[in-house]
């Protein structure tokens, strides 16, 4: 897949918007590393947010981590706003060039995805769900992506029924530096099969 940044098809999160029933608006921005560190490190450390692998990393390693992944060729991140307001994190990568290099088979089309909602006291039923519904939609909106990939913690239950919730199949297990992962696959036929109205919920 071309360098994201070299792609107009890759800008149309600037009017990406996604209304989502009982949950509220869902759009996504450019992630600015320095001026959102503070509001990531948050995130990013909170103990629900074990499996991100960041747990005891200091505001400045976030912002360095995050200024590294917007600078890269074939990486880049988003913050998610829920109402105009910060509410998930989305990282997108080229998985022939980044994360998952000699680990798989990788197609033309293919993109990696990364997302984490932001932790909060008062959370809305659905939620998370609606997130990776926007986030999948969001990606989709490139004409040049045919398949989305993840490679979320093996124990990471609660990932992967989301994950298979928007249409995601389980290809197997992969050894990684970092973790054993679940490697797993959604094409857009499957995601809009898996969302479609009517979709088992």
């Amino acid at each position: 897949m071309s360098e994201f940044r070299e792609s107009p098809e890759s800008r149309e999160f600037r009017d990406f918007r996604l209304a989502v029933e009982g949950v509220g608006e869902l759009a996504v921005r450019p992630l600015d590393p320095d001026a959102d560190a503070a509001l990531l490190h948050g995130w990013v450390t909170h103990p629900k947010a074990v499996f991100w692998l960041m747990q005891d990393a200091s505001v400045e390693q976030v912002a360095a981590e995050y200024r590294s992944i917007v600078e890269h060729p074939h990486h880049d991140a988003f913050l998610g706003l829920h109402d105009g307001r910060p509410a998930f994190l989305v990282e997108r990568y080229d998985p022939a060039r980044v994360e998952l290099v000699g680990l798989y088979e990788a197609r033309p089309g293919d993109v990696g995805m990364h997302f984490l909602c932001a932790p909060s006291d008062r959370p809305v039923h659905g939620f998370t769900r609606a997130v990776i519904t926007a986030v999948m939609a969001f990606l989709f909106t490139d004409p040049a992506v045919r398949r989305v990939v993840v490679e979320p913690d093996l124990r990471n239950a609660a990932v992967h029924a989301l994950n298979a919730a928007v249409g995601f199949e389980p290809a197997g297990p992969i050894a990684k530096p970092e973790k054993e992962a679940l490697l797993s696959f959604c094409t857009r036929e499957q995601f809009a099969a898996a969302t479609a109205p009517g979709a088992s919920q």
